[in-house]
């Protein structure tokens, strides 16, 4: 089961290099399951025991498992991750011809790590609406192979590069993506034009506007001596989402189970389609469009917010408390911080920690140094938003936000099996 569940993160990560696509990947899944897809701008007719899922923007998702028991009995089991890691994305105006070369301006979406992106082979992906015929579309795009590369400056033109080196976004991240001609002049937009036609079959008109972005062609992998570990991009957060599609897609029991997939959290996920934006409640208020229905359903409901834990570095050990030191392939992390930046309490806490003892899940805690910032995650957010008690957990990573993070290779088999046993909970505290 570790293996085969592993290999699916893997191929999930590599069909997945932006929230675009990890959406239309999760929504294939779906549909493959007998899952129904709803569209907000029609009226919705549920049933007990139907299986639906909604999307927006074409970047988040909520998947819905209807139970036998109804909400207003047993409440909503609910996981939440989002779909979205830092990166580099186009600008609108990107050509950047300079010294013969053609780069491409970018823009830093979310808290990246700037140096790992250097010396990769990147390719680009994303979303490019254009018109055809008249008539306003819009298609994600792939190129997949590797067609850019930001190449490092040679030490010897850069002595001071091991001692600190401050990275410029503006100037030093722009991709190499083609060498030109003398005279010879760059319309990016012709090349998206070009892979319309290779990917789809489509002659545009004209290309209007995309959302895109570089990502590393490295696939994912399982590493280490002993197979200890997966390296791959994008493990903050569509670890989380995978865990909790296989854990959806395998519950058993008769409650209302529900999976929120949400774009935006890196950027802190004020958008129609983000964690604090109306996504969640307004389908949740439209299974429940009776009076009161909603709140009293959401007072029997939990959610588990699912989003990357910091494993304990070995270089940097002295980065963790010392009593809260997750460790790689040593469960699912309990996240704990006082001043509300994750949402767990003691209640929410206890039941995910008795889920995992009942499952024989190991399981751990974090709280970050009473001397160090403490990051935040959807939990907060959407316990604010909706009124949900929360559970703040994740399972422990290195190198988190870089273009290559690291797991273990034995923790998504834990979260599954624990996700699978909330789902299938039929008392909540």
């Amino acid at each position: 089961m570790r293996a085969e569940l592993n290999q699916g993160l893997i191929d999930f990560l590599k069909a997945s290099p932006t929230p675009f696509h990890a959406t239309a990947s999760l929504a294939r899944r779906l549909e493959a399951a007998g899952y129904r897809r709803l569209d907000e701008r029609d009226a919705w007719h549920t049933e007990t025991g139907g299986r639906y899922y909604v999307t927006r923007n074409d970047s988040s998702l909520i998947a819905i498992r209807l139970g036998r028991r109804s909400p207003l009995e047993s409440g909503f089991r609910l996981v939440g991750a989002h779909t979205d890691s830092p990166c580099l994305r186009v600008k609108p105006n990107p050509e950047i011809a300079r010294n013969g070369f053609l780069q491409l301006g970018v823009e830093v979406y979310g808290g990246a790590l700037f140096a790992p992106w250097f010396d990769r082979d990147l390719s680009l992906a994303g979303r490019v609406t254009f018109r055809a015929n008249g008539k306003l579309e819009s298609r994600l795009v792939d190129f997949r192979k590797a067609i850019a590369v930001i190449p490092n400056l040679a030490i010897h033109l850069n002595r001071s590069a091991n001692e600190g080196w401050p990275i410029n976004a503006q100037n030093e991240l722009p991709p190499i993506i083609a060498q030109l001609a003398p005279g010879e002049a760059a319309d990016f937009r012709l090349l998206l034009d070009e892979q319309l036609l290779r990917e789809h079959g489509i002659t545009a008109d004209v290309v209007l506007d995309y959302e895109l972005s570089f990502y590393d062609t490295q696939s994912a992998a399982v590493v280490g001596l002993n197979d200890e570990f997966i390296a791959g991009a994008r493990l903050d957060n569509l670890l989380s989402c995978h865990a909790g599609l296989e854990a959806l897609l395998n519950a058993e029991g008769d409650e209302n189970c529900i999976l929120v997939c949400t774009d935006h959290e890196e950027v802190g996920s004020c958008s129609h389609c983000g964690a604090d934006g109306p996504f969640l409640e307004q389908v949740l208020r439209r299974l429940l469009p009776e009076g009161d229905a909603f709140s009293r359903a959401i007072q029997r409901s939990l959610l588990v917010s699912a989003d990357n834990a910091h494993g304990v570095h070995p270089n940097y050990a002295d980065k963790h408390d010392a009593n809260h030191g997750p460790a790689l392939n040593g469960g699912p992390v309990i996240k704990i911080n006082s001043n509300q930046r994750y949402a767990t309490n003691s209640e929410t806490a206890g039941f995910f920690r008795h889920l995992c003892q009942d499952s024989e899940v190991p399981v751990q805690s974090f709280v970050t140094r009473s001397d160090m910032g403490c990051g935040s995650t959807i939990g907060p957010i959407t316990a604010s938003q909706v009124g949900v008690r929360t559970v703040d957990i994740g399972l422990p990573t290195f190198a988190m936000h870089s273009i290559r993070e690291l797991a273990g290779s034995h923790d998504l088999a834990h979260l599954v099996k624990v996700l699978g046993a909330f789902y299938a909970s039929s008392e909540l505290p």
